[in-house]
This record gives C-alpha cells, sequence and structure tokens, in this order.
C-alpha cells in the first residue's frame, strides 16, 4: 500500500506563525500515535490513517514549504557565542531571533531561501532519523546536480557542502574548488518517530545576512547559495518543485495536495 504526504507551499510567512502552524500538525500527529499505536498492524499503520482522509493509502504526514523575512534561529544546544551581535543589533537590523528547539547551532532563514519542514512518522516509512537526515541531505544533492552543482558531505557536520573537503560520490569534485561552504543547512528533531524543522536550501539568498554569526557554530567554512555557484538567479518556484519530487522519490511516497 503507498503512503501519502501532503505538501503545502506558505509562500512568505512569518517564523512564530509558521512555527505554531508546524507545532499544531506535529502534536496532533503525536496525539493520533498515542490513541492508535498500540491497535496498528505491523508497520505501525492505523486503519484511522487511512479512513477519513480520501487517500487510497495512508498518510505519513506532511511536508511545508517557506520562505521566512529575515529571522535567526539557535538550536537547543547551540552557542550564543556563535551570535556576532546582540539581539537588539539584529532586531534593528529588520531580522527577528527565535530560541528553539532544534539540533544545531544558529543559522539564518530569510528571502530567497527555501527552508523545508517535513512533518514525518519515520516508523511509517520504516526509516530512523540518520537514514531521514541522509535523505534530506541527498534530495537537495540531487536537486542541485540537475542545475550543475556538485555537491556532497561534510564528515561530522549535517547539511550539503561544496568545496575542498565536502565528501562527493565517486570522489572528490575538485571543478567546485574553493573553501569548503554550505549551501543547505539541516537540523531536525524527533519524537516518538515524528519529525519537525528540516532544511534550508539558499537559493537566491542574500548572504550577507550569515555575516552576523558563525553560521552553524562554524568558523572556518563559509557560504553560499545557488546564484553565486551558477551565476544567475534560478526560479525558485521550480527549484521548489525539482526538490519536494526528489524527496518524495527517496522516501518512497507520493505527494498530494488539499
Amino acid at each position: 500500500m503507498p503512503l501519502f504526504v501532503e505538501y503545502r507551499d506558505l509562500g512568505r510567512m512569518d517564523y512564530a506563525e509558521c512555527w505554531d502552524l508546524q507545532r499544531s500538525i506535529f502534536d496532533a500527529m503525536l496525539a493520533a500515535k498515542a490513541l492508535h499505536g498500540s491497535n496498528a498492524p505491523e508497520g505501525g499503520i492505523c486503519p484511522a490513517e487511512v479512513a477519513g482522509t480520501g487517500l487510497p493509502g495512508p498518510k505519513a504526514g506532511t511536508i511545508l514549504t517557506v520562505e521566512h523575512p529575515p529571522v535567526y534561529t539557535l538550536g537547543k544546544h547551540g552557542h550564543r557565542s556563535n551570535m556576532l551581535a546582540s539581539e537588539e543589533r539584529l532586531r534593528s537590523l529588520g531580522a527577528d531571533f527565535y530560541n528553539i528547539d532544534r539540533g544545531g547551532d544558529i543559522t539564518f532563514h530569510g528571502d530567497g531561501q527555501i527552508v523545508g519542514y517535513p512533518i514525518l512518522d519515520l516508523e511509517m516509512l520504516g526509516i530512523g532519523l540518520r537514514e531521514y537526515v541522509d535523505a534530506l541531505e541527498q534530495s537537495v544533492i540531487d536537486t542541485l546536480a540537475g542545475y550543475g552543482i556538485r555537491a556532497g558531505r561534510s564528515h561530522g557536520a549535517s547539511g550539503v557542502w561544496l568545496g575542498s573537503g565536502a565528501e562527493y560520490a565517486g570522489g572528490q569534485a575538485p571543478e567546485n574548488g574553493g573553501p569548503l561552504r554550505k549551501i543547505c543547512a539541516i537540523g531536525v528533531k524527533a519524537s516518538r518517530y515524528v519529525t519537525m524543522h528540516g532544511f534550508a536550501l539558499n537559493v537566491t539568498t542574500d548572504l550577507k545576512w550569515f555575516g552576523n554569526i558563525n553560521p552553524c557554530g562554524f568558523t572556518d567554512r563559509g557560504v553560499t547559495s545557488m546564484m553565486r555557484e551558477i551565476g544567475s538567479a534560478p526560479d525558485i518556484d521550480e527549484v521548489k518543485r525539482v526538490l519536494i519530487d526528489n524527496l518524495a522519490r527517496i522516501l518512497n511516497v507520493k505527494i498530494y495536495k488539499n
């Protein structure tokens, strides 16, 4: 039986408003698991997850995509020393600041960046948290490849990277050259195998905003965007469609929109 995932593109939305929406979906999924989990058949799929949805199979969650107005977020294990400006200074520049409960350190969200919040039941998908993070990374790597950007991973650090020191399928990619730089940040949280938070891919993001922080806690690595790497601005809606298609393929789910 195929698994279905709802997809909602929220456009541009304030971080706090989106956080409330994400949390409400997350809490509803946890409540449903608490109610039906003990009666779920093998595979963790409950009859209630099929009945009433109008879908020909169970719903495994929701993926939200959004662009936020400028905002900095600090993960629960992050260090405030990686903020190079005070909260007052950040707000004077037109950016908000939030302490949040995801993994990772400090990062920036803003216009021209695809932020994705997959709220998924990993138990239904049959994968663990490490496999899930790998799936997020691979979906971005595959998306970038379609735009002529060869990206990879960095040992001991989540996210998607370019440059010297990145680990690429099939070996190094000297054509990217230059310092190690991050193009997509990833930070997630999971409770009872249900995920929150997700990824942030720099498409046409103004990279000057990252100068106010040590991005993701690193002082020896840079940040980049698709626009910087290819020298022109990709259509962000097209990138979004390709990215969601790749994620659905890798997770082996069917995407639908309400």
